[in-house]
């Protein structure tokens, strides 16, 4: 099955670049930077590579190549869809206000290939998430679409397990008719995109499994390997989540995965019909609010960072521990005997112990 790594950007000349990066403005990136900048966390980039561009050189960190036979550091990039990608997450620009400012600006990445040539298929993207959990990444991003194999679902679930957020593009129009993988695996941070009106994208796919948007659309990013370029898609969205992703991991360290990804849907916008839906799912990313309101962490999945108040909102459903499990695998494969039937069983024998009490007491009384 093969996988696309997103649209092809449209070359931009050096100047005013910084300007050119909207969403900085409407996502407040500047009171952002004062709260946090993803110092010491990792996010893994599975993609086409990150070129050792100005913009994101100093933030990169050795890496893999899982799409050839040969070795590999993950630092070369023939399709340029990657570096994209990893300057929206980490760049750091160059020079006084040049350059690309990516969401977490502090945060490193870990280039993973997964694709020479922006294709490749679910064995080669399921040894990338593997690969990256192997070396301590806290958030795995994938701009990319694939089809629902079974490595990929285990590597995912695996992944999650660890305590890793997955970030996954929902998928564009132009090339997708449905939500792809591994953004409809379960437990996994599906993106859609906005427009510059804050509004969905009629680009971004639309399925009741997305649970977040953000800006996706005319988007300007580095290019191998001095260059620029601006592009459309959900690909983009999906490394600015990821961005927010490391903002949050870095300012809650204790944070779970799961809490990570409750906080930044607890704290969207919502921007479609009232409640959850399947354009945006809870609404349009808000970092300001992801790193600054009160939001409880879900039972038994972390504290907040000391310091920081907690406060009682409510726990979207898609977060819930129980949601977690891969679709596409029937749960009976998904989970162990340990898992699900256990406490399908358990349960069954305490109504049962329960019957029984019931009946004692009955009796006694009767008796009496």
């Amino acid at each position: 099955m093969t996988a696309t790594l997103g649209n092809l950007p449209t070359p931009a000349s050096a100047d005013s670049i910084r300007d050119r990066q909207w969403y900085l403005e409407s996502l407040d990136v500047s009171r952002i930077s004062a709260i946090s900048t993803g110092r010491g966390v990792i996010v893994a980039v599975l993609d086409s590579g990150t070129y050792p561009h100005p913009d994101i050189r100093h933030n990169l960190l050795r890496g893999s190549n899982k799409a050839s036979l040969g070795e590999g550091d993950g630092k070369a990039d023939n399709n340029g869809h990657g570096t994209r990608m990893a300057a929206l997450i980490a760049g750091h620009g160059h020079g006084k206000d040049s350059g690309i400012k990516g969401i977490a600006p502090s945060a490193k990445i870990l280039p993973v290939i997964i694709s020479n040539d922006g294709l490749g298929d679910a064995i080669i993207m399921a040894k990338g998430v593997t690969w990256a959990a192997s070396q301590k990444a806290k958030v795995i991003n994938i701009s990319g679409a694939t089809g629902p194999g079974f490595d990929l679902s285990d590597s995912v679930k695996a992944a999650i397990e660890d305590d890793i957020v997955v970030v996954a593009a929902a998928g564009n129009t132009s090339s997708d008719a449905i939500l792809t993988y591994p953004a409809a695996f379960d437990g996994v941070l599906a993106v859609g995109a906005t427009g510059r009106n804050g509004k969905h994208s009629p680009t971004s796919v639309k399925d009741d499994k997305i649970q977040i948007c953000a800006p996706g659309v005319d988007i300007i990013s580095a290019q191998p390997k001095r260059e620029y370029g601006s592009a459309t898609g959900t690909s983009d969205s999906a490394a600015i989540v990821s961005g927010a992703a490391a903002l949050i991991r870095a300012e809650f360290p204790d944070l779970s995965a799961k809490d990570v990804i409750h906080r930044l849907t607890a704290t969207a916008d919502d921007i479609g019909p009232v409640g959850r839906d399947d354009e945006c799912g809870f609404g349009r990313l808000n970092i300001v609010k992801a790193l600054t309101a009160d939001v409880p962490p879900l039972a038994g999945g972390g504290s907040a960072s000391p310091g920081k108040s907690v406060g009682a909102t409510a726990v979207p459903s898609a977060v819930r521990p129980e949601f977690f499990t891969p679709s596409g695998v029937p749960r009976a494969e998904a989970e162990s005997a340990g898992d699900g039937s256990a406490w399908v069983l358990g349960g069954f024998a305490g109504l049962v112990v329960l019957g029984g009490v019931l009946i004692a007491l009955g009796l006694r009384r009767r008796r009496r």
